[in-house]
C-alpha cells in the first residue's frame, strides 16, 4: 500500500488511527493502483487548502466542512490554484532552470520508494531543476507571519526575527554566515524560539510535512542508486509574503502580481534545508511507529493529546465521533473561560486541555473547588452548580452610560481571500463586501426596517469606495457611537478602508476611534472599568453570566440568553455561508442569484438587529 504524505501525517497520530480508517494488513500490503491514492491525496490536498480559510467563523466557532465541501471548493478552489501558480512562475524567476507545478496533484512531479513492504509516496507542488541541482518546493496558502513572528530581544529591546530575507528568501539567521545574533538577542532566546520550528503540531506543522517529503524523496534517489543527487537538494517552503500590497494591474480582468512598489513579491520561500535534514531521525522513528500501528490494527482508547489537534483546522476527523465523544458538548471542563494555563493541583502539577479529559475530569464540576482561584471561574461554576445568573448591575450601568447617540450597530461581511483581489490589498486581507447598519436615535429607539441600511456588492468588482461612500452618508464622523460584537474586526476593516482610500482616511479614523465594544457590556472590560473607578479584581470580572453561555461570549451563544431571535429559518445561516454565497456569484442563474442576494442582506441585517436587542436587554436588566 503506498504511504502518502497525508496517510503518513495522520496514522503517525496514535495507535488507533489506522485501525479507525478500516484499513486492514491484507488490504495495506496488497498492491492498489496509483491513480486511487493519487485521487485520494489530490482531495486531501484540498481539504488541507479549504482549512486555511474556513479554521473559525466570525464568531470564534469552529465550523464543520462536511456537508458544504462541494460547494467551498467550487467557490474557493481557483484562489488557492492560484497560489500555487503564482509560486510556481515566482521559482522560476528566483531560481531558473526548469519549473514543473500543476493545479492537479496527478500532474506533479512524484517520488516513491518501498520500505518494510511498505510504499511511501508523495508528490511535489513545485518540482525545480537548475544545472542538475534540484530544489523542492511545498507550497502552503499560510503568510510569512507565522513565521517572521517568532522573535526575541534583549530585554526591554526591539524584538528581531529569527530568520533574515534575502533576494525573497528567508533564511534562519544562524545559517547565515557571520551573523552577529547576539547584538540583537541572547543565543539562548534564538534557540528557544527555533526549536518551535521542530514540532509537529504548531509552527512546525507544515515544516513536518516538507520533512516527510525529504524522507521520501532521499529513500528513493537511496533505493535507485542515485546517493549523488542528495548533496544539491534544497528544501523549501513557498508561502504568502504578509507584506506584499497588490499595485492594481489586471490584464482582462485578472490581477498581475508583479512586485509591489516595495519590491515585494506575491511569494516568499523560506530555506528549510537544515532543519529538514535535522528532523529525518524523528521521521524516521515516526515512520516506524506509524508501520507499528497499521500492522497492529489497535482499535483500543488511546489518551488524548496535542496529535489530535484539537479545535485546529486539521484536528483529527474521528475526534468529534470517537475519541472525544465524551466530553459534555456544554459546560465541559474546558469550558472555563481564558483557561489555557489549565488547573494547578494542590500537589504543585497543573493539568490543562485535553489532560484534565485523560484524567476523567470532564464536567465543569468535576474541576474541584479547590483548585479555583480565578474569580470569572467561580461565577461560572456557581451559575451552573446553582442554575443562578450573575449580573453586576452597577458595572453593566456605568458600561451603558458611556454609550453616546446615535448608536451605530455595525456589521461587515468579508472575504478572507488568500490572493489580494483589489489595488492595496494584502494575502488573507478581510476585504469587506457586505454590511448592515441600525441606527439607534435614543435608548431603544431603533425600527427593525426604517433604521436600517445595507450595502451589498452587486458583483464580484471593487466596489468598496462606493461601500466607503455609504457608510459616510450614513454615520456622522462626528458624533455617536460604532457598536459592534467584537469591534476591533470592524475597527480593523475600516482602518484597512482608510488606508486604501486615502482621501476618506480622515472621516473613517474618526469612526475607528468612537468604536465600543457589545462585549464589554457583557463580558467585560479591565481597562474600561478601571478607568471608571472600579477596583482592577472587580474589572476582570464578568459583568453578566449565565450557564447558557458555557464558557463562550460569541453572538450565537447571547443572543438566545437575551431574545429568542434566531438564524435557523435562514437561507443564509452564519458568515461562512456568507462568503460562499458571495464567492459563487458568477456561477449563479440570474434567479440564484436574486434569491441569494435577498438572503445575505436578511442574514447581515439579523446580525445587527442581534446586537439592538441584546443591547436593549442589558438595559433593562439594570432597571
Amino acid at each position: 500500500m503506498p504511504i502518502t504524505k497525508t496517510n503518513f501525517i495522520n496514522y503517525s497520530r496514535c495507535p488507533r488511527y489506522a485501525s479507525l480508517d478500516n484499513i486492514k494488513k491484507e488490504k495495506l500490503l496488497s498492491d492498489i493502483s496509483y491513480d486511487d491514492y493519487l485521487e485520494e491525496e489530490n482531495i486531501n490536498h484540498i481539504e488541507e487548502m479549504l482549512g486555511n480559510m474556513f479554521e473559525i467563523d466570525e464568531n470564534g466557532e469552529e465550523v464543520d466542512l462536511v456537508d458544504k465541501l462541494d460547494r467551498q471548493l467550487e467557490a474557493m478552489l481557483p484562489y488557492y490554484n492560484k497560489v500555487e501558480a503564482e509560486a510556481g512562475k515566482i521559482v522560476k524567476k528566483y531560481f531558473g532552470g526548469t519549473v514543473k507545478y500543476a493545479a492537479d496533484t496527478k500532474n506533479q512531479e512524484c517520488f516513491d520508494f518501498n520500505r518494510n513492504g511498505f510504499n511511501y509516496l508523495c508528490y511535489i507542488d513545485v518540482f525545480n531543476e537548475v544545472d542538475n541541482k534540484i530544489n523542492i518546493i511545498e507550497v502552503k496558502a499560510t503568510t510569512t507571519n507565522k513565521y517572521m513572528s517568532l522573535k526575541s530581544n534583549h530585554k526591554k529591546g526591539e524584538k528581531y526575527s529569527i530568520f533574515q530575507k534575502i533576494n525573497n528568501i528567508l533564511y534562519l539567521k544562524d545559517e547565515l554566515k557571520g551573523y552577529d545574533i547576539e547584538s540583537e538577542m541572547p543565543l539562548e532566546n534564538y534557540q528557544k524560539q527555533k526549536e518551535k520550528l521542530y514540532d509537529r503540531y504548531k509552527e512546525g506543522s507544515y515544516i513536518f510535512d516538507l520533512a516527510i517529503q525529504r524522507f521520501i524523496i532521499e529513500g528513493e534517489y537511496k533505493q535507485s542508486n542515485n546517493e549523488d543527487k542528495l548533496k544539491d537538494i534544497k528544501y523549501y517552503l513557498g508561502v504568502l509574503n504578509a507584506d506584499y500590497i497588490f499595485p492594481g494591474k489586471y490584464i482582462n480582468n485578472e490581477p498581475i502580481y508583479e512586485p509591489d512598489e516595495n519590491g515585494e513579491e506575491l511569494i516568499t520561500f523560506i530555506d528549510l534545508t537544515k532543519v529538514t535534514e535535522e528532523l529525518q531521525p524523528f521521521i524516521i522513528s515516526e515512520a516506524d511507529k506509524l508501520e507499528r500501528y497499521i500492522k497492529n490494527g489497535d482499535t483500543a482508547e488511546c489518551p488524548l493529546g496535542k496529535w489530535c489537534t484539537y479545535k485546529k483546522k486539521n484536528q483529527c476527523k474521528f475526534f468529534n465521533a470517537i475519541c472525544g465523544k465524551k466530553i459534555p458538548k456544554k459546560n465541559s471542563s474546558l469550558n472555563y473561560v481564558n483557561n489555557g494555563q489549565g488547573f494547578k493541583t494542590l500537589s504543585g502539577e497543573r493539568l490543562k486541555g485535553l489532560d484534565l479529559i485523560n484524567e476523567g475530569y470532564l464536567d465543569l464540576l468535576d474541576i474541584p473547588e479547590e483548585w479555583i482561584t480565578n474569580p470569572n471561574h467561580t461565577i461560572e461554576r456557581n451559575c451552573y452548580q446553582f442554575d443562578t445568573i450573575h449580573i453586576d448591575k452597577e458595572k453593566l450601568e456605568a458600561g451603558l452610560k458611556m454609550l453616546e447617540y446615535p448608536i451605530y450597530h455595525l456589521d461587515f461581511e468579508t472575504f478572507p481571500c488568500p490572493v489580494p483581489r483589489f489595488k492595496g490589498e494584502k494575502p488573507y486581507i478581510q476585504s469587506p463586501f457586505e454590511f448592515s447598519l441600525h441606527i439607534e436615535h435614543e435608548p431603544g429607539v431603533c425600527d427593525f426596517d426604517k433604521d436600517n441600511y445595507i450595502f451589498l456588492n452587486s458583483d464580484l468588482s471593487d466596489q468598496r469606495e462606493e461601500m466607503i461612500k455609504a457608510m459616510l452618508k450614513y454615520m456622522d464622523p462626528n458624533k455617536g457611537t460604532l457598536f459592534a460584537q467584537n469591534v476591533p474586526f470592524e475597527k480593523g476593516r475600516i482602518k484597512e478602508m482608510a488606508e486604501c482610500f486615502p482621501e476618506y482616511k480622515q472621516d473613517l479614523m474618526k469612526l475607528y476611534n468612537r468604536g465600543f465594544d457589545l462585549l464589554w457590556l457583557v463580558n467585560t472590560s479591565s481597562k474600561m472599568y478601571e478607568e471608571l473607578g472600579f477596583d482592577k479584581e472587580r474589572a476582570k470580572t464578568f459583568n453578566y453570566y449565565n450557564k447558557a453561555l458555557s464558557g463562550s461570549f460569541s453572538i450565537k451563544k447571547t443572543l438566545p440568553v437575551f431574545s429568542d431571535l434566531s438564524y435557523d429559518k435562514l437561507v443564509v445561516k452564519n458568515g461562512t455561508e456568507a462568503i460562499v454565497e458571495y464567492a459563487n456569484y458568477d456561477k449563479m442563474s440570474k434567479e440564484e442569484f436574486n434569491l441569494k442576494y435577498e438572503a445575505l442582506k436578511i442574514y447581515c441585517k439579523q446580525d445587527t438587529w442581534a446586537m439592538v436587542l441584546i443591547l436593549d436587554a442589558l438595559r433593562k436588566l439594570v432597571k
